[in-house]
């Protein structure tokens, strides 16, 4: 089975390859030749998976999903949530996303926080979402070169090294999209079964 992984992000579709079992092809949107990026004018997780999945199905017809993921800090009131990667600014610069976060941290005790990754499946038009959630702690300073986004500066529940820290396989299993894209695997697998 193809399916596109509506994403320009090389890094996720690159995560989500790795996890895929032998039958799944995974692709992304330079695949399909889709350079345009895909407005992202939901107010949640949610709503902005659906918008990018709806995308792609509505101009290819074929099987598709979606994710948006945002990081979530308790100290914040849950931001930046949906606007994750925008969190600075429009430019998704990742590097002042993380300044920026850890900035309004600076007077905090309460360092908790998840991510979260919500993914829209669009399958023979029936659509259904799936969630994810790796609970965690922001540390003060970065830590690790692997991964991306907020990887440098966020420690999982039990662990001690940044998701940054650690290698593909093992991220593999504590992630949020991991988590959410083995329900969709699961979900697959007994709609082929």
């Amino acid at each position: 089975m193809k399916i596109c992984f509506a994403s320009h992000n090389p890094g996720k579709v690159r995560e989500i390859a790795e996890l895929s079992p032998k039958g799944i092809e995974i692709i992304g949107l330079a695949d399909l030749d889709v350079h345009d990026e895909i407005e992202e004018t939901g107010s949640t997780l949610e709503e902005n998976s659906q918008i990018k999945a709806r995308y792609v199905y509505e101009r290819f017809k074929i099987p598709v999903f979606a994710d948006d993921s945002g990081l979530e800090v308790d100290a914040l009131n849950g931001a930046p949530g949906v606007i994750t990667a925008r969190y600075a600014g429009p430019e998704k610069d990742n590097q002042k996303n993380i300044e920026l976060l850890l900035k309004n941290l600076q007077n905090s005790n309460d360092r908790t926080a998840q991510f979260k990754s919500v993914i829209t499946l669009i399958n023979d038009g029936d659509e259904i979402q799936f969630e994810g959630i790796a609970v965690g702690d922001i540390i003060e300073e970065q830590r690790g070169t692997k991964g991306f986004g907020y990887d440098p500066i966020f420690v999982p529940k039990g662990f001690d090294r940044t998701f940054a820290e650690m290698d593909s396989e093992e991220k593999h299993k504590l992630s949020h999209r991991a988590k959410a894209f083995q329900k969709l695997l699961s979900y697959l697998g007994e709609l082929n079964g």
